[in-house]
Parts: structure tokens; sequence; C-alpha cells
């Protein structure tokens, strides 16, 4: 029995043991981390930064915190996120500028005040700084501009942004309990929280629920410490945008617009105004090629007739000057980065249409590089106050998009200009290395689908051609030869050529070989014509231009009356 004792001691002695060890264990894999997460590694942030929680997101970009505690903004999340390409920055000239409807706002970086127009508004926070390559933007600034509610916090430094609210699901803590960087009881702790604080439902698991803090903390909650989930819509409480909601009003005509381009190369051109407008139907505006940018400080040389103005006023037409940058080489980047140069060229353009009555400008800056896109904008920005406040209708030409040049910005310009003109042509140019058609429907329709993303239909004007191309290939060498629709139907019958049809491309198409020369030829016509139209009708477009007048058979004429209503 003695013996047996000892032994029955260890046998109590092991299982008490495994109790406490198989107990510790189950506390352990049980038991509640107490483990703080690293909340700069979290927020991704270190010294001055701050994080951005972008609606219920954690963004990349980051903000700054300046001495005086203002949250910046770099020109890249602005840009991106708020007011898109509308804020112009000079780095040349070390300025800010936004656009009104009215009147123009502009900033010298580095200083605290700003000038609406003329007048002096100062702020209590410097505007903006460079650091390096990269431009800060005060917040509150931002905010002047587009509606959005903001709050900032510390340690670590973030600041939550609302652009915009929608439904969201709310509940609040029924208990004091921890916000975890994932769901699990072993999981980091962000957040302690407290009972009645209530918490974003962004989504719900079985026992846990992706939750956001009011403070910006995105991370997990044990379902069972979820009260009730209710859903609410939250509406902005503090706007304190002064210019965000100004309304850019337009002129916008009560009938199609069926606009011709009249190519005037000198003073002298204008006389053929009868000649071209002699069998026009339905005409109602008229865009003669008067001005051309001259040396590179916004000068221009002008054609300008009143005559012609008397004339085509006479006959019911609107005359929408053309400015075009093609007749004389210009240092365009010099002309349109200039503030000084802007302004004059503005002056210049306006100076002509009041003088001379002109109803409207057509903008027709066909060599604009990517280096000079955003301040060829700005021009039209600023041009555009000037044509409101006198009633001068404003329109801007532009390839289809999907021959590249997307700093031309259709969307601004759609915002400013009355109406946006898409040059539905082109498609093969005449030193292309390949022979082909001018206008294919596929073309055409491309180029109005792709500018309606940008552009709303009452403001797009589709311009078709008067021309084709005669092409000439003799071994590796391609050569266009642009006619206008009666000089090419003589061609093609003067040389026998037989066309057909194609369903494809919507035009009739003849092909000869003479000697060692392929001819081709993709013809602009009456039927093309129709097409062309037809596809313009189902999109209900503002209307059509022509390019050029003089180029056209008559009959083409009836059926661009009928389009426009007439």
């Amino acid at each position: 029995m003695k013996k047996i004792i000892p032994v029955l001691i260890a046998i109590v002695l092991i299982f008490i043991i495994g109790g406490i060890s198989f107990g510790s264990l189950i506390r352990e894999k049980y038991s509640y981390s107490e483990e703080k997460a690293d909340l700069n590694a979290y927020f991704g942030v270190t010294g001055d930064e701050a994080a951005i929680i972008m609606q219920d997101e954690i963004i990349e970009d980051k903000a700054r915190v300046g001495s005086d505690g203002t949250f910046y903004f770099t020109y890249d999340t602005v840009s991106d996120y708020f007011i898109y390409t509308r804020l112009y920055v000079n780095e040349m000239e070390n300025t800010i500028r936004y656009v009104l409807p009215d009147r123009i706002l502009s900033y010298n970086i580095g200083e605290s005040s700003y000038m609406d127009g003329e007048e002096q508004n100062l702020c209590d926070y410097q505007i903006a700084f460079y650091e390096g390559d990269t431009l800060y933007i005060a917040v509150d600034f931002i905010r002047l501009f587009t509606v959005f509610d903001y709050e900032t916090f510390r340690e670590p430094n973030r600041i939550q942004i609302y652009t915009a609210y929608t439904e969201r699901q709310v509940a609040e803590i029924t208990k004091d309990t921890q916000v975890r960087y994932q769901g699990g009881v072993k999981s980091e702790i962000l957040k302690e929280v407290a009972q009645g604080e209530q918490m974003i439902v962004l989504d719900q698991m079985e026992n846990w629920s992706e939750v956001k803090t009011q403070d910006g903390f995105i991370g997990y909650v044990e379902n069972k410490r979820l009260g009730e989930i209710k859903t609410i819509t939250p509406s902005f409480l503090s706007n304190s945008s002064m210019y965000g909601e100004l309304e850019y009003t337009s002129i916008s005509k009560d009938y199609k617009i069926n606009m011709g381009w009249h190519q005037v190369s000198g003073s002298g051109g204008n006389s053929t105004f009868a000649e071209v407008t002699a069998n026009v139907k339905g005409l109602n505006t008229i865009s003669p090629t008067w001005f051309h940018l001259t040396g590179n400080e916004g000068n221009i040389v002008s054609y300008a007739s009143q005559e012609y103005v008397n004339n085509a006023h006479a006959m019911g037409l609107e005359v929408w000057a053309l400015a075009d940058d093609f007749t004389e080489e210009v240092d365009r980047f010099a002309i349109f980065s200039s503030s000084t140069a802007r302004a004059n060229l503005i002056q210049n353009l306006m100076q002509q249409v009041l003088t001379y009555g002109i109803d409207g400008l057509n903008i027709d800056f066909e060599k604009i590089d990517e280096t000079t896109g955003k301040h060829f904008v700005e021009f039209i920005r600023e041009l555009s106050v000037e044509c409101r406040k006198n009633g001068i209708v404003l329109s801007v030409d532009n390839y289809p998009i999907s021959g590249g040049a997307i700093w031309y910005n259709r969307r601004e310009q759609s915002v400013y200009a009355d109406y946006v003109i898409v040059m539905g042509y082109d498609e093969h140019w005449s030193t292309s290395s390949t022979a082909g058609s001018v206008a294919s429907i596929d073309y055409v329709q491309k180029g109005i689908t792709d500018t309606l993303e940008y552009v709303p239909a009452e403001k797009l004007i589709n311009g078709i051609p008067f021309y084709t191309r005669i092409w000439k290939t003799t071994g590796t060498s391609v050569v266009g030869e642009s006619m206008g629709m009666r000089a090419a139907a003589d061609f093609v019958a003067n040389n026998g050529i037989q066309t057909q049809w194609l369903d494809k491309e919507c035009q009739h198409y003849g092909e000869i070989q003479k000697d060692d020369t392929l001819y081709q030829v993709w013809l602009e016509d009456y039927d093309s014509v129709k097409v062309k139209l037809d596809v313009m009708r189902t999109y209900d477009l503002a209307g059509v231009a022509q390019w050029k007048l003089g180029l056209e058979t008559p009959e083409v004429w009836d059926l661009i009356s009928d389009y426009c209503g007439n």
C-alpha cells in the first residue's frame, strides 16, 4: 500500500500538470491579444506626412502637415480626386489660376493672398508651396472650389475626406472592445473603442465585421460587440465652397448648327463669299479663316471684312470667324504658357470681333503638342470669360480622340466653350504611308462616340469633308492628292474607273492601274454624306460643319438641310 500511494500521487500530479498545460493552451488559443499595432506603419506615414482616407479607403497619396497645423495636398492629389485639371499651375510664372464664369482668380505661389478678379483675398495660412518639384496646396484653399467634408486627426497625422455621400450602414458598440487590424482575437489592436461609439459597417462576416471608426481607422470588430445596424444617408454639413457651384453658362442655339468653313487665304479671298454660298441650302453659320497667329506675343494677322459680315448677316448667316495656328511658324508654347501673351491674344481677337460685329469665334489650333496642352486649355478658359461677357459664341475644333492629342482636354472645353467640334476626317492624311479613306463611317462614328464621353451631345458638332483624295502608289511611294467632290467624280469618269459601294467604309471605291502606278479613290459624295448624317442623327448632335465651302456638289445641300430640319 505504501508503495502504491506515491504512484497515485505521481499520476494525479501528471493529470494536474496536464490539465494546467491544456488549460493554458486553450486560454492561449482563445484569449484576446493585447498587442498594439504600429499606427504609423498602418497608415504608412512618417514625419509630417499625413494619411488620406478618401471615403472608406486609405489611399496611397499622402498629405502634409505644416508647422501651423495646416494640411496640404499635392497637386496630383488635387487633380486626381477633386477639381481635375481646372486648377491651372504655371511653374515658370510660379502662379496658380482658376477661371470662373466672369473673372479669373490668380495666386502667386508662396503668398498668403490671392486675387479674385480685381479684389485681394487674404488667407490665414500659406496657400501653396513647393518642396523640391512637388507642389503642395492647402486643403482649405481647395475647398473654396469644390464641395467636400473633411476632418483632421493627429498621432498619427491623417485626414478623412468625403467628396460624396451615399447610403451607409452604422452600428453602436455595445461593450468596450477593440478594433483590430484583421478579424481574429490574435490580430493587433488598432484602437480601443468604448460602449456607445458609432462604427461605419463596411462588410459583415460570420463572426467579425469590417468597420471604420469616425476618426479613420479601418479594421474589424466582433459581431457580438455591435448593436443594431441602421442605414443612414449623411449630407454635407459644412460646405465652405465659394466657387465650386457656379454656373458656366453657354450660348445654345435653338436650332441645329449648319456651319460651312470658308477658306480665306488673304483679304482678297473675301470676294469669293458670293461664289461659295451660291448653292447652299439651310446654311446658318459661316466660318471664314480670318485670324492667324504671328510672332510669339499673342499678335494676329486679320483678314476680317465689314462688307463680308454685312453680306453674311443679310443672308441670315452668323459669322464665327476662325483663328488658326498653321499659317505662320510660331512658338506655341511661348504664346500659351505666357499669361501676358494669352491676354494679348484674347484682347486682339475680341477687338476684331467687336469692331466688325462678328457673332462667334472658331478656334482651330491644330498643332498644340503635349507640353503646350494645359496652357492652351487655360487660354480657352480665359477666352471664354470675354466671350461670355460680350455674348460671343465660342467653338473649338478638335481631332478625333482616336488620333491622340488627349491634352486638348475636351472635358474642360465642354465646360467653357459653347460648342466643341470634332473634325471627322483625315483618317488618312496626304502624307500617310498607306492609301485609304478620308472618312470611313467607322472612323466618323468612333470620333463621335469617343468625344461624347467628355462632351454632351447638345454641344457637339461633327465636321464632315467635302473633299476626297486620289491616291497614287508607285512602288513604295504613296501620294494623296486632295480634290473636291466634283473634281474627284470627274477624275473617276475621265479615267474610266469602275466604282463599287463598300459596306464597311460606306463609300464608293475605285482603282485603276496605269503603267507602274496604282490609282485608288474612296469617294466622298451624296451617298457617303447621307450615311454620315444618318449616324449623326442617331446621336442627336448639335449640328454639322463642312470643310470646306466650294468643294461640294450642289445635291448634298438637300441632305444637310434635311438633317438640320430645314
